[in-house]
């Protein structure tokens, strides 16, 4: 059974259409990415997993568990965690707040552990950790939001455009640390409009257009079929 699967789910924004029949597995340990255009329909799939929009047909389930039912804050209570497009960090609040605020559903839990653990990832953050969040870098802000995420600590991690907006060496930063907190036994699933960066670190992928999946296959594969390379990674 896959850690994480949604089945023929149709999403909506009022009357408009988002998701169309899309179908998904995550399994347990991997880092899955979901390509394409804006307005395909990837970060609607996250919103959907996260609780924050409910599917009109379909089903989400998580280790099993129909989600359906589930308000958004129980759904991070049994481990799935969503660091958002935009970054969404709390910008007056300190980096120890915002990171606190990320642990908010484990109440009466040790953090000591989970603060180490995101200060070995983002070393800067500790560096910061009285600042006030408006005050970081861009760069900062989107290391903060992914430890704000992983304060959770899930087990299934959504990612939604972590590198929009970074300078390539920032890129490459957030990028190895995604690996690395994968190989620390975190199961991600990302969106991301670097096609190139996702699929290298990636071991599979789901392309998706105006609302459906029109393409699955391994990363390795992806990154080597035509029409990916023309669409998403620049190549005539």
């Amino acid at each position: 059974m896959p850690l994480l699967e949604l089945k023929g789910v149709d999403a909506f924004y009022g009357n408009i259409q988002a998701l169309r029949g899309v179908s998904i597995t995550v399994e347990k340990g991997e880092i899955v990415t979901l390509l394409g255009s804006n307005g395909a329909g990837k970060t609607t799939t996250l919103r959907t997993i996260a609780g924050v929009m409910r599917p009109r047909k379909g089903t989400v389930t998580f280790d099993g568990k129909d989600l359906a039912p589930v308000p958004a804050d129980q759904i991070v209570r049994l481990g799935i965690a969503h660091s958002p497009e935009g970054r969404r960090i709390f910008p007056r609040l300190t980096v120890r707040e915002n990171l606190e605020l990320g642990a908010y559903a484990r109440q009466g839990a040790d953090l000591r552990h989970d603060f180490e653990r995101v200060f070995t990832l983002f070393p800067r953050l500790r560096e910061r950790i009285g600042q006030r969040a408006g005050t970081l870098s861009g760069g900062e802000q989107q290391m903060l939001a992914i430890a704000r995420a992983l304060m959770a600590h899930p087990s299934v991690l959504l990612l939604d455009e972590p590198s929009m907006g970074l300078a390539p060496v920032l890129v490459e930063l957030v990028f190895q640390t995604i690996k690395d907190i994968n190989d620390q036994g975190t199961t991600v699933l990302l969106v991301e409009q670097n096609a190139l960066m996702a699929l290298s670190i990636a071991d599979r992928g789901y392309v998706l257009q105006t609302g459906r999946v029109v393409l699955a296959d391994t990363a390795e594969a992806l990154a080597r079929n035509e029409m990916v390379r023309k669409a998403y990674l620049g190549e005539s």
